[in-house]
């Protein structure tokens, strides 16, 4: 009897290690899909659009909302230059390579989430934003929209939602200071969590994990996941569920419509 049971165990343990395999490569480790390593080194197939940032953008633990956008416009062709866990100081390293190189008609730059949750000094936040904005700037002819962050948690009164506060304002000075456009997404984002009980931030990894669990695994949409953890908008209090990430691309897809005009 002790044979067939270990058997068993075993195979039970080879399966459920296998599925955090899966899930861990899905969520943290793939690339995201027609990244700068693939699209800048062959000619664009269209009006070329970078959208540069962390994980909200690179889209494997959240809405892809850079995949909706491609949806919604066949004719362009999207880089996504999203990458889970950078901060500005990460995307200015790679700003060369990632956007420059890519030769794009647009760009837009969501990136600053994790410099507040890893306490990055504002002053060299705004610095490091404002060198990759000048960069972009000054190798390409691109239009470049930045995007307020999103709220930390779906509490606007907690602590890292008043620290949050300061960064939006550099964002939305430097937008003015260089020309660039601003892209309104944490006050279209307030404007929806005002309203209703909201849960605080919770960030852990663990509950990153077993979120995307649910999804990759239950085939859980990530509205369904966030709504049973008493969410709307953020799946695991930083990425965005499906409704979320809906607002990023109507506000980006608005802006590409108004700047190309189709």
């Amino acid at each position: 009897m002790k044979r067939p049971i270990v058997i068993t165990i075993s195979l039970l343990l080879a399966a459920a290690l296998c599925a955090a395999g899966t899930v861990a490569y899905l969520t943290f480790l793939r690339p995201a899909d027609h990244p700068p390593a693939d699209a800048c080194a062959t000619p664009a197939t269209g009006p070329r659009v970078v959208a540069a940032g962390a994980s909200m953008t690179q889209g494997s633990l959240g809405a892809d909302w850079v995949a909706s956008l491609r949806a919604s416009f066949p004719t362009y062709e999207f880089v996504n230059a999203g990458n889970n866990g950078d901060t500005t100081a990460d995307l200015l390293n790679r700003v060369d390579t990632d956007i420059v190189a890519c030769r794009p008609a647009a760009v837009t730059l969501l990136i600053g989430t994790n410099d507040v949750r890893n306490g990055v000094p504002l002053d060299e936040y705004r610095a490091n934003l404002r060198a990759i904005v000048d960069r972009v700037k000054g190798g390409t002819g691109a239009r470049v929209a930045l995007m307020s962050l999103p709220p930390l948690g779906e509490d606007l009164n907690a602590p890292i939602n008043r620290t949050l506060t300061g960064y939006n304002a550099a964002i939305r000075d430097l937008a003015a200071r260089t020309g660039s456009d601003y892209l309104a997404l944490h006050e279209r984002m307030a404007d929806i969590l005002r309203h209703g009980t909201r849960t605080p931030y919770g960030f852990s990894f663990p509950l990153a994990f077993a979120v995307a669990a649910q999804h990759y695994l239950l085939s859980r949409t990530w509205d369904e996941i966030a709504r049973a953890g008493g969410r709307e908008l953020l799946v695991d209090h930083v990425h965005l569920t499906d409704r979320g990430g809906a607002l990023v691309t109507e506000l980006a897809g608005g802006w590409l419509t108004g700047i190309m005009g189709t």
